[in-house]
């Protein structure tokens, strides 16, 4: 949703209405007769104050000359200087500055031809000078005249919306200049709302500043206002709660700007383009300071290769790594229909006949082994994964398969070709873990950890939480339960997860590669932990509909309240404000045990168990495995894996697959 329908975007802020690039010739040279006006008149008060009223002094022939001099000299300056030619908005602190120049300019003709021709025109050397003030503050009054009358001409008409504007900032400003000046705006600022103090007797744009946020209900009757918007480019998901929260039952409608990312990069989206709040923006908004230096040092001219590229996780770093220029993207998946979207994201087409696209499966380590001897990544960012609580589950060993198995035979092929950054992302379950899932990934963080000190070179894990939107998490399922009339299936009232969302996440993924050493656990800061509750109870009142929750119990596996960082892990922050570091027990791939993993995790009776594929038993002789709940597997040979699409949202009671047999390698 765009300030009248992208209208406004074809204009400047500040532009007094007209485009600064296409200004009428009619337009552009009425200003030079005005500025030639100004500076007749300038010289005339400059002779009257000169002689003191006496004008019969004058020489009417000399000061005509005179005049003729500074209208030519006017004209000459301000061509050189593009001051005629739609440069600069009028009145704009551009044009003022350059409006002074241009005017000690032609001051300076003015008393040169003063002086040279003294004995000609008998006009005092002084002149000049005095008219120079008086010349600077008639050309500037013309412009200031002309932009007052075109902003009050082109204010918002009848229909238009009130609105309130929260922030008086820079974005804030640019947005009721915009609104102000687009007569088809759908949105008139009624006022403005700013917790800076020192902003409380503020205008913009004749818009004041009416309060604080703490007084918004109050200034929302007293204006009569039905939309807000939140000029904030970065905004917190509290921020954006707490305003939601205090409108609620006024029926004002909250709207907020895209991420500065967006506004920045090529996607088009303006300063304009703000939309509707979604239930994204009120648990899941994270801001996130990427540091581009770091980022590229370890990424541009670099060959990088993604598993699960096809998934949420995987297809969302591919388009961001894109961005840091690397020699290669290899993007690896099992699902070819997932890679053919990921290309096409990338690059517009989706004919999969190009070598950024490979089809494989990480549990086929042959196969694996093979690419990587053929390609000889330097960077590799895992993202492949089972990650489905419910289902892993009821099928452990093929979370044992994908999960632990697959992650092994990608660490191997790394190794064997010598990977200098390897990124592998975990979960928050796999901290204290309770569940398949989390005591799987847990195993592939020590798995990691030991091939970081085998290679010596920068292997690491990131764990982070619930990501929002992926698919099979907690709110595509909500909506589409809210979309087919209920109930929402919610497992516990008191039930909390971290949130953040796909693009965040793995900005703080790239990061995290490159600030992490070799060995460690980057843990990245999730906020606060949010009720599944409110969630829903908030998605229902978004939707106007009247629908049930229901409450199914915690499944096997699931915990009331996740943790990032497990016990006996530190959260040590020295490089970046948002990720913390740790690191795990290694672990030696000769230990893994598939017997003794589901022994220690207490998931090897009572459960359906599948044997795996290749008729291996999925033991090993190995001893102990060197970790505690689920810090070591075992180790079948068998193939396999599906995208990280996130980790779910077990907390919202459903049991779908994400693809669940397979994976994108």
């Amino acid at each position: 949703m765009g300030l009248n329908e992208g209208r406004a975007s074809a204009r400047t802020p500040g532009s007094a209405g007209t485009p600064s690039g296409d200004k009428p010739a009619i337009w552009l040279w009425s200003q030079y007769l005005l500025d030639a006006a100004a500076w007749i008149v300038a010289i005339v008060l400059a002779l009257v104050l000169r002689y003191e009223l006496l004008v019969k002094e004058v020489n009417v022939a000399g000061i005509a000359t005179f005049c003729a001099v500074a209208v030519i000299a006017q004209l000459v300056v301000g061509l050189s200087f593009a001051l005629y030619r739609g440069r600069y908005s009028f009145g704009s602190f551009h044009e003022a500055r350059l409006l002074v120049i241009v005017a000690v300019l032609v001051a300076v003709i003015l008393v040169l031809v003063s002086v040279a021709f003294f004995t000609v025109i008998e006009v005092p050397r002084s002149i000049g000078i005095i008219a120079f003030p008086f010349a600077c503050m008639f050309l500037a009054a013309t412009r200031y005249l002309k932009r007052m009358y075109v902003e009050g001409k082109a204010k918002p008409g009848e229909d238009a919306q009130r609105t309130l504007i929260y922030g008086a900032g820079f974005l804030g400003n640019s947005l009721v200049v915009r609104m102000m000046q687009d007569p088809e705006s759908p949105y008139f600022p009624v006022g403005l709302i700013d917790d800076d103090p020192a902003k409380k007797h503020l205008r913009l744009s004749t818009v004041p500043v009416l309060g604080r946020i703490d007084d918004l209900r109050e200034i929302a009757t007293r204006t009569q206002a039905s939309i807000l918007v939140i000029a904030f480019a970065e905004v917190e998901a509290s921020q954006v709660r707490r305003v939601s929260d205090l409108v609620e039952g006024l029926g004002i409608k909250v709207l907020v700007l895209p991420p500065l990312r967006d506004m920045l990069g090529a996607a088009g989206a303006g300063i304009a383009d703000f939309r509707e709040v979604a239930v994204e923006d009120l648990i899941g908004r994270r801001p996130v300071d990427i540091h581009p230096d770091e980022v590229a040092g370890y990424i541009t001219g670099k060959r990088v290769l993604v598993t699960g590229a096809g998934g949420s996780i995987g297809s969302e770093l591919c388009r961001q790594l894109s961005g840091f220029a690397p020699a290669e993207l290899i993007m690896l998946d099992r699902d070819e229909t997932g890679l053919q979207s990921t290309q096409i994201s990338l690059t517009g087409r989706g004919l999969l006949t190009g070598r950024d696209t490979v089809l494989a499966d990480i549990r086929d380590a042959d196969a694996l082994l093979n690419i990587f001897e053929d390609r000889r990544p330097q960077v590799v960012f895992h993202a492949a994964a089972l990650k489905h609580v419910s289902l892993l589950e009821q099928y452990p060993e093929e979370a044992w398969k994908t999960n632990v198995q697959g992650s092994l035979n990608v660490l191997r092929a790394s190794a064997a070709v010598g990977v200098t950054n390897f990124v592998n992302i975990s979960t928050d379950k796999a901290a204290d873990p309770t569940s398949v899932l989390g005591h799987s990934k847990r195993v592939a963080e020590k798995l990691t950890s030991w091939h970081a000190e085998r290679t010596g070179q920068k292997y690491v894990s990131v764990r982070f939480g619930n990501v929002i939107g992926s698919r099979g998490s907690m709110l595509p399922l909500f909506t589409e339960q809210i979309r087919t009339g209920g109930p929402i299936t919610v497992t516990d009232p008191e039930v909390t997860r971290f949130f953040m969302t796909i693009p965040e996440a793995c900005q703080l993924v790239v990061q995290a590669g490159a600030i992490g050493r070799g060995g460690e656990v980057l843990i990245l800061d999730m906020g606060e932990p949010v009720r599944i509750l409110d969630v829903a109870q908030r998605m229902i009142a978004m939707s106007g509909k009247d629908i049930d929750i229901v409450f199914t119990g915690l499944r096997p596996g699931e915990k009331m309240h996740e943790d990032l960082i497990g016990v006996g892990e530190n959260d040590s922050r020295p490089l970046h404000p948002k990720i913390s570091h740790t690191s795990v027990a290694p672990l030696d791939p000769q230990q893994l045990s598939l017997a003794e993993w589901k022994d220690q995790g207490g998931f090897g009776d009572g459960r359906r168990s599948i044997a795996p594929s290749d008729g291996s038993p999925g033991g090993s002789t190995g001893g102990s495995l060197g970790g505690s709940l689920g810090g070591s597997p075992g180790g079948s040979t068998g193939p396999g894996s599906v995208r990280h699409d996130g980790q779910g949202a077990s907390a919202a009671s459903h049991a779908t697959p994400s693809r669940a047999g397979g994976g994108c390698s």
